[in-house]
């Protein structure tokens, strides 16, 4: 049987509902994701969380950044690299974006 992977919808919250304080973007994780890429399509600097109580990525102005959790997964030890089902992206902004997007892709 091949294997298949599938997306989630995308998540994404705009400029305007981004501050100093973490904000949702999208909806939580419905399967466990085997891989994701953020994407900051404003001018402003931000951090990620999926851990409200600490900044975990940060992505400059204009870039993106994409995780492969199961790159060097070892199937001899079934050990999924996975983000669990009901993970929430979060985002805050370092410096204030007046324009633009932020984009969270999930594959399960």
């Amino acid at each position: 049987m091949a294997s298949r992977v599938y997306f989630e919808p995308i998540k994404t919250l705009g400029f305007g509902g981004i501050s100093g304080a973490y904000a949702s973007v999208g909806a939580v994780t419905t399967h466990p994701i085997r891989a994701f890429c953020i994407s900051n399509n404003t001018a402003g600097d931000m951090y990620f969380t999926t851990n409200l109580s600490q900044d975990e990525m940060f992505l400059a102005a204009g870039s993106f950044r994409l995780y492969d959790l199961q790159a060097n997964m070892n199937p001899q030890f079934d050990d999924k690299m996975v983000l669990a089902i009901g993970t929430q992206f979060s985002v805050k902004q370092i410096t204030a974006p007046v324009s633009g997007e932020v984009y969270v892709e999930c594959i399960f």
